[in-house]
């Protein structure tokens, strides 16, 4: 189980796991729950250049369909092609199976983002 204090997360509801200059970004439980049953997923593709705060993906639900933002900017180094074969990978295991894509982004990128207990707030309030 992924320690959800060690993530960071952004006001659009994505997580990002930094390793080093890798980060992983996924959408977290809530946005999961809120979307409800997940049936369709696009990524960008493998070496594309995204900026902070752009759309990167879709997600659709039997709800609706969201937008996808990239919560840091980066180079796409990898996507989750489990997830875009199974979409119910992000309901099932948001924070593990059902990540979205992996990004090589700057030293510190993604400490201007939440922390837990931040996000928390947001949710809650």
């Amino acid at each position: 189980m992924t320690d959800l204090n060690t993530l960071r997360y952004s006001e659009e509801h994505e997580w990002v796991a930094a390793d080093g200059t890798t980060a992983t970004v996924g959408i977290t439980d809530y946005a999961a729950d809120k979307l409800g049953d997940v049936v369709f997923v696009e990524l960008p593709a493998v070496g594309t250049e995204i900026t902070a705060g752009s759309v990167v993906g879709e997600i659709e639900s039997t709800k609706s369909v969201g937008e996808l933002y990239a919560p840091v900017a980066g180079t796409v180094v990898a996507v989750n092609e489990a997830v875009v074969d199974d979409p119910s990978l992000v309901n099932a295991a948001p924070f593990e199976g059902g990540w979205l894509l992996k990004l090589e982004v700057a030293d510190g990128a993604v400490d201007a983002l939440m922390d837990r207990a931040a996000y928390v707030a947001l949710t809650e309030g």
